[in-house]
């Protein structure tokens, strides 16, 4: 399948599929007159690509974790613990957020939010 045709029915364009073959996400082969070519099985993996960047993965991590996947014996046993990884990353990323929250909240109102929450001016 060439480009165009792949990056329609991925509802994506085609400089998106030429950056992810840039970052080795997806590759096609070279035919005779330049054009790229790509098997059908690379819509599936354009589809789920979009589906896992949706999810909060990074690039990197679908790139990463990709190869793991179509290696995986039980890849929907992969899969729950790539999952359970993330959301142990986003409930870490969460607390983080709340803290600095918190500490923006304590600042408001205190005539310097840039001074050490508590911290009495010097007169």
């Amino acid at each position: 399948m060439r480009i165009g045709e792949l990056a329609a029915r991925a509802g994506i364009s085609k400089d998106t599929i030429r950056f992810y073959e840039k970052i080795g996400l997806v590759t096609g082969r070279r035919l005779a007159n330049g054009y790229r070519d790509f098997p059908p099985e690379m819509l599936t993996w354009l589809h789920y690509v979009r589906t896992a960047q949706t999810l909060g993965f990074s690039l990197a991590e679908i790139a990463r974790h990709g190869e793991e996947l179509r290696d995986a014996p039980d890849s929907a046993e992969a899969l729950s613990a790539l999952f359970e990884e993330k959301i142990r990353v986003i409930d870490a990323r969460m607390a983080e957020l709340a803290e600095l929250r918190a500490d923006l909240d304590a600042r408001v109102g205190t005539g310097c939010p840039l001074r050490v929450a508590g911290q009495v001016a010097a007169g």
